[in-house]
């Protein structure tokens, strides 16, 4: 197995880059990507970073980098530019770029999506090569395989956002940590605050990579001496004592942060470049202003204001925007319900309905075999399981609930895990069927890996009824409603369309905007809405969560749609 294993890892990788790069084709504009590819072209081609300042720039400039040779038609004189309201700003650019200003919006969704695939596709030949270099080919395949064959990764590997770019930091940060604590020299310290920088300009929640690292290194340092210790590497720290250890590892991390922060403020420096430093000024006190920890907002008002200091400035700011959004939670769908304030379950109940279950069952007999053997794991993979704990511990607390997407970061290690287990047994006839179970699932799924449920959750067609936004619907069926109105010989649609795509661009005359307060279309018409919408305003407000009766569809009860467009879109004739 070992002369094929990078063979057989490159076919595997080639056929998820044919899934990811087939199944995006059609998919209109998911939410997010209007604001992400807007802004990201704005600071490759204006060097000026006022757009969409809670996400660091570097995969939205990643995603936009084919961009700047297309000789797109884009307005710098827009009002989205100045205006006040920083927040709607990024909106405004993206919906200009993509579908006022003349542009083809397909073709630049074509080419800033092509390197999220091929970022992906980097993700899964690192994890493999790093599984395999540490446990052998076969470890590293399986994971491998449950790797590209995750309908989590291959929906969101294709689109322009932060998750799987966020996942590919945690990963990195995580490695070269473990390689730091078993050399613990200079150079590895070095590399750890370079991995650690360019981590941090991923996404900002990069940043619960410091408490992992403080929390592996002390189990590193207190029980890495035991003479039972599984790690298959000796505690470098020789015949120091414990404390000594300890505060090395303080002054390490704090030298590879000053690395690490050095690397932000430098790949900040073009953000602000063509920002003009009133500008930025006026945009820190309006996107602040109320803010509940008045010092931190100061501080960020401080580091604004002072030239040389801009930079961080304006990586504080979206941190700090993120902290609040993320402490506020946000007003979502889930099992019937509407909240603000999330649910404990939401996170592990959309773990196990959204990935495939020929996984779980895998996974099963994994820990199985596990606690069967009573062996204790290796310092590796105890550092995957803390940080699996500990990162779905921050989730569940977190009243952010508006995607599986958001606890991606563990999947990998979760792969790692379940495959290195079931690598001790000796392949069966089980194991392959279920296998190539997972295989046939993932191509009938094809091309709707973000509506991906399992017959748990209800499958394609009725996993909405659990979760929407993110989990089912974001926009992308789009162009297949405009598909299915062409086909059908349908004049006029009436629309509720929730996403990143424009029903004006695509629908043209065919298109009139439709909500629920004005009542059923006129008879005889056709209606489609998207199902984000439709679940959303059809559950039980909870909380502070307010829902009108004329918001709520009541003329579409008991009523059956006609069609879908791809999946997340109903259509319905008016009776």
């Amino acid at each position: 197995m070992n002369k094929y294993a990078n063979y057989l890892a490159i076919l595997m990788l080639a056929i998820m880059f044919a899934l990811m790069f087939g199944s995006s084709i059609n998919d209109s504009a998911i939410f997010d990507e209007v604001a992400h590819i807007g802004a990201g072209y704005t600071y490759l081609k204006y060097q000026d970073g006022r757009l969409n300042p809670e996400h660091p720039p570097l995969l939205k400039s990643l995603a936009a980098l084919p961009l700047v040779f297309l000789n797109l038609k884009f307005d710098q004189g827009q009002q989205f530019w100045t205006i006040e309201n920083v927040n709607d700003r990024q909106w405004l650019a993206g919906n200009h770029l993509l579908y006022e200003a003349g542009n083809d919006a397909d073709q630049i969704l074509f080419w800033s999506r092509l390197p999220m695939i091929l970022l992906t596709i980097l993700f899964g030949w690192i994890l493999f090569w790093w599984v395999k270099r540490r446990y052998g080919a076969r470890v590293g395949l399986l994971t491998l395989f449950f790797f590209s064959v995750s309908p989590t990764f291959l929906a969101h590997g294709r689109y322009v956002t932060t998750d799987v770019g966020a996942a590919f930091g945690f990963f990195l940060g995580i490695i070269f940590f473990l390689k730091f604590l078993e050399r613990w020299d200079l150079k590895s310290a070095i590399w750890l605050g370079i991995v650690l920088g360019f981590a941090l300009l991923l996404k900002f929640s990069l940043v619960l990579l410091l408490p992992v690292y403080l929390i592996l290194g002390v189990f590193r340092i207190f029980l890495g001496r035991r003479k039972d210790n599984p790690s298959p590497q000796p505690t470098p720290l020789g015949g120091v004592g414990n404390w000594v250890g300890f505060l090395s590892l303080l002054g390490t991390l704090a030298f590879s942060s000053l690395i690490a922060l050095a690397i932000v403020c430098i790949a900040y420096i073009s953000q602000i470049w063509n920002y003009p430093h009133d500008q930025q000024i006026k945009d820190s006190r309006y996107i602040l202003a109320g803010y509940q920890y008045q010092s931190l907002a100061k501080l960020d008002f401080w580091l604004t204001e002072h030239k040389l200091t801009r930079p961080l400035g304006l990586y504080s700011q979206g941190f700090l925007m993120v902290a609040r959004r993320t402490a506020g939670g946000n007003t979502a769908y889930f099992m019937g319900e509407v909240s603000s304030k999330g649910w404990w379950s939401y996170f592990p109940t959309l773990a196990i309905t959204k990935e495939q279950l020929g996984f779980y069952i895998l996974a099963a007999v994994a820990i199985f075999w596990a606690i069967k053997k009573r062996a204790k794991p290796d310092f590796v993979s105890l550092s995957a399981i803390v940080f699996i704990i500990f990162y779905w511990i921050s989730s569940i607390l977190n009243p952010l609930n508006i995607g599986v997407r958001h606890v991606l970061p563990t999947f990998p290690f979760l792969y790692f895990l379940v495959a290195k287990e079931l690598s001790e047994i000796k392949l069966n006839l089980l194991t392959v069927v279920i296998m190539l179970w997972m295989i046939v699932e993932i191509i009938l799924a094809f091309p709707y890996y973000l509506s991906y449920y399992n017959a748990l959750g209800g499958g394609l067609q009725n996993g909405y009824k659990i979760a929407t936004d993110s989990n089912h619907d974001w926009g992308q069926d789009l162009k297949r409603l405009r598909d299915y109105v062409e086909k059908s010989n349908i004049s006029k649609i009436n629309l509720d369309y929730f996403g990143g795509g424009s029903p004006k661009y695509y629908l043209g005359e065919k298109y009139e905007g439709w909500w629920s307060s004005r009542g059923a279309p006129p008879a005889g018409s056709y209606f489609a809405v998207s199902l984000n919408s439709l679940t959303g305003n059809q559950a039980k407000p909870i909380g502070d969560v307010q829902i009108k009766p004329e918001d709520t569809y009541s003329w579409l009860k008991n009523k059956t749609p006609i069609a879908r467009g791809g999946i997340s879109i109903l259509i319905f004739k008016i009776d």
